[in-house]
């Protein structure tokens, strides 16, 4: 009888990592392999899905526990990376007299040297990059030195297969090099070793960035996995996954949905910028008042930490049209009928969440890699709206509210609407029997059990 391939998989510890690799293991187990997440010990405390009998669980020590003082990134990283090259080939060798000894190990793009400890204890590896396809690229092409920087303000950029992108559509790092040097190291370093991996795996779908992907398919063997939301959003073929199995902070569900219900179909502004970014408080106050002016219905995740920047009298002064909360399970919002639009920093999960799920997007992006998913939102998928910074780099209150009138009640939302429709379906199509992602991953599991 054939034994069992048993695959690791490893994030690096932030929501926007985690979620979409325990979707991908989630995948993979539901094709026959074993497989075991290993999540770091400070996280694993928040990992409900441990209930969930398709996936095993591991915890590791990545020595945060000891860390008292804030790091930098690239302190972060390094103290990872020397935490985890000691305790991961002790966990694999443990499991190696197993029933089940592992054979692959799946890695956050951002580890690159996961592979050569993946290899040293006899195992192959794959990197998962959980940012899109065509964001991927400009970091591939920066690692070459096909793009030059720093970039020139008001210049165009052009790479292959990408629309002609203006300075504000690069992501952040590009823009401000000085003010994030770790964020621009770890970014590019992805593809120190990439073409050493026998596969490269990429939560996105071919139809969502064809052209991009098509001319990375053509050099590697890059394969697409996503959308990697839970199957319950999309194909419905995986019985216990409706949920990601991660909250690093408590959601006030049921506050949420009872409040939700009150409202009309299509008539609340949900809006969220993550687990990560922190406005200042005079964008705070630009958003408050836009939200009051146009009049309609919101709900508003404020982390605690942000709190103390709202208006004093802000929470008294809405209780008929908003609700604020510290944090809520965004895919049942934004699956709720209530939700009209999303108002989001356009993290990519975030993103492809709103995709699937149908829901216009006013793009807010912060840092990163955001920029460039509101460029796509906005002028390649014609899914939403970009908000204007004025000189200053603030979101007025005027430009907030013209935004939410148009994406809500006007005849770009229509337009809007009509395009997600293709984008939901396509989206379900890539992950359903056959479709592109699923096809993918059934090749890769084949081939990785016939290795």
């Amino acid at each position: 009888m054939e034994r069992k391939i048993h695959i690791l998989v490893i994030p690096y510890p932030l929501q926007g990592h985690i979620n979409p690799m325990l979707q991908l293991s989630k995948r993979l187990a539901s094709k026959g392999p074993r497989v075991t997440f290993i999540a770091t010990s400070r996280i694993s405390k928040s990992i409900q899905a441990h209930e969930s009998t398709s996936i095993n669980f591991e915890t590791i020590s990545d020595g945060s526990e000891e860390v008292q003082d804030l790091e930098t990134i690239d302190e972060k990283l390094k103290r990872f990376k020397s935490k985890v090259s000691q305790d991961l080939p002790k966990l694999i060798e443990k499991h190696n007299s197993s029933k089940y000894p592992p054979k692959f190990l799946v890695y956050d793009s951002i580890l690159p040297w996961a592979l050569n400890v993946a290899r040293q204890s006899g195992l192959d590896g794959a990197p998962f990059f959980t940012q899109s396809c065509v964001v991927n690229a400009i970091y591939y092409h920066a690692h070459q030195g096909t793009l030059q920087m720093p970039l020139e303000e008001g210049s165009s950029i052009s790479l292959p297969s990408i629309p002609s992108l203006g300075i504000n559509d690069m992501p952040s790092i590009f823009r401000d090099m000085e003010s994030y040097p770790g964020e621009l190291n770890v970014a590019v370093n992805q593809f120190s070793n990439f073409q050493e991996a026998n596969w490269l795996l990429c939560n996105t779908f071919d139809e969502l960035e064809d052209e991009v992907i098509n001319w990375m398919t053509s050099r590697w063997h890059f394969k697409t996995i996503g959308p990697a939301i839970p199957s319950i959003y999309l194909d419905k073929r995986l019985e216990d996954d409706k949920e990601y199995g991660l909250n690093l902070f408590k959601p006030s569900m049921d506050t949420c949905m009872k409040w939700l219900e009150t409202k009309k179909i299509g008539s609340v502004v949900y809006i969220s910028f993550g687990s990560m970014a922190a406005l200042g408080e005079e964008q705070m106050v630009e958003i408050t008042s836009g939200l009051k002016n146009s009049n309609c219905y919101f709900l508003w995740v404020v982390r605690e930490s942000e709190c103390k920047k709202l208006p004093s009298n802000f929470l008294q002064e809405i209780v008929e049209k908003g609700l604020v909360v510290s944090w809520c399970p965004q895919l049942e919002v934004l699956a709720h009928k209530a939700i009209g639009c999303f108002m989001t920093h356009c993290g990519w999960n975030s993103t492809l969440e709103a995709l699937s799920l149908g829901v216009p997007m006013i793009a807010m992006p912060q840092w990163m890699d955001q920029t460039t998913n509101a460029k796509y939102i906005m002028d390649v998928w014609k899914v939403g709206v970009r908000i204007k910074v004025d000189e200053k780099g603030i979101v007025t209150k005027e430009e907030i509210e013209l935004c939410i009138r148009e994406v809500i009640g006007g005849d770009r939302g229509k337009e809007m609407k009509r395009n997600l429709m293709k984008w939901m379906e396509l989206a379900k199509e890539a992950v359903d029997k056959d479709g592109s992602s699923d096809k993918n991953i059934d090749e890769f599991v084949a081939k990785i059990s016939h290795s």
